[in-house]
């Protein structure tokens, strides 16, 4: 047995590549959506039951908690779709050396900074 090998391996100070973090920011925003699915479909079904059941999730949705929840699913939608967007470009082979890896990455990082951003101003404007 090696015994250089490293015996337990702290994950937090590690620093890891922008593509790595765009990766796994991708995958936890994919997860978090699942999750809120069945929250929202929910949402959905109760605001299309009837007139009441429309004004309760509106009343929810403009309360200051309901607009950081939506902002959250907002982000989450937002990260994803921009990062599915970059590997659909990189499907087609544009950007698959290492250093398009990492200006794709540093592209989707901006991108999604910017419009959720954008989504904050417009949630609470």
């Amino acid at each position: 047995m090696n015994k250089k090998r490293p015996v337990n391996l702290d994950l937090g100070s590690m620093k890891y590549p922008v593509t790595a973090l765009t990766s796994i920011l991708h995958r936890l925003s994919g997860i978090l959506l699942f999750l809120c699915l069945f929250v929202m479909l929910y949402a959905l079904g109760k605001s299309l039951s009837s007139e009441e059941g429309f004004n309760e999730i509106k009343g929810m949705l403009l309360s200051p908690l309901g607009k950081l929840i939506a902002w959250v699913l907002y982000s989450a939608l937002i990260y994803h779709l921009v990062a599915g967007v970059r590997h659909l470009i990189m499907d087609m082979g544009v950007g698959e050396t290492l250093q398009g890896g990492k200006r794709g990455s540093v592209i989707v990082i901006i991108v999604s900074t910017l419009l959720i951003a954008a989504c904050a101003i417009w949630l609470w404007m």
